[in-house]
């Protein structure tokens, strides 16, 4: 199978490496590719997938192989970054959290919390996003999720994700680029998003701490007034 994407990037590079194996091992390479993907969310499975479909289509392996496959290698990939996140733990995250800068042990508590009351959402509809797909597995695996769930929503993003891309290289063939080129635009604005949320916590955070720390020094102030207020005067006749 050739492809049409090399424009001298590592990342092209990359990705014809990948097709690569797929031409050796077939659909399994598909999958380890997707669960290479799942560790390293700088490959894009918005490329790989449709090149599944494409081969799929020139017979080089079937069309339910190619999804079977590549969403096993999601599964997997997911599993092993909440394996870390398990691994990790809720106490060894909160003493992470205290000793950096711009993070407080409550920060970890309440997206813990939150987690705990919205994380079946987030691991599902996460299959849908790039990045988030494979960072949400971790605080999954922090939360312990019971892993038959995690598995179960995983399973099920990754499935409708993976088919739809891999039929969109099966329906299009060649003509995939085109679509290509809107695919990528959206994945650079969710990037381009991402990153100003987190801009936008970064200086909120270092606001509360400069708040936090004039508060702090403004309080011990007054209490040192009031002190000098409050302390009883000496006569000037016991002075001499």
């Amino acid at each position: 199978m050739t492809s049409t994407t090399a424009d001298g990037s590592w990342l092209s590079a990359l990705i014809e490496a990948v097709i690569g194996l797929m031409d050796v091992i077939g659909p399994v390479g598909a999958g380890l590719a997707i669960a290479l993907e799942n560790l390293f969310p700088p490959l894009p499975s918005e490329a790989i997938l449709p090149m599944a479909g494409i081969a799929a289509h020139d017979g080089a392996f079937g069309l339910w192989e190619a999804v079977a496959w590549t969403t096993l290698g999601s599964l997997a990939g997911a599993l092993a970054l909440y394996g870390l996140g398990a691994w990790l733990g809720l106490e060894r995250l909160r003493r992470i959290a205290d000793r950096l800068p711009l993070i407080a042990v409550s920060d970890v508590d309440r997206a813990v919390a939150w987690f705990h009351r919205h994380g079946g959402k987030a691991v599902f509809f996460g299959r849908f996003i790039p990045i988030f797909r494979s960072l949400i597995s971790i605080p999954a695996g922090v939360a312990r999720m019971p892993l038959w769930r995690f598995s179960a929503l995983t399973t099920a993003g990754s499935l409708i994700w993976n088919t739809a891309f891999i039929l969109c290289g099966w329906f299009l063939g060649s003509g995939w680029h085109v679509v290509e080129q809107y695919v990528d635009v959206v994945q650079k604005i969710v990037i381009v998003v991402v990153a100003v949320v987190v801009v936008v916590m970064v200086i909120l955070r270092i606001r509360s701490l400069r708040a936090g720390r004039s508060g702090v020094g403004g309080d011990d102030r007054r209490h040192q007034q009031s002190a000098d207020t409050d302390a009883p005067s000496i006569p000037s006749s016991a002075r001499r």
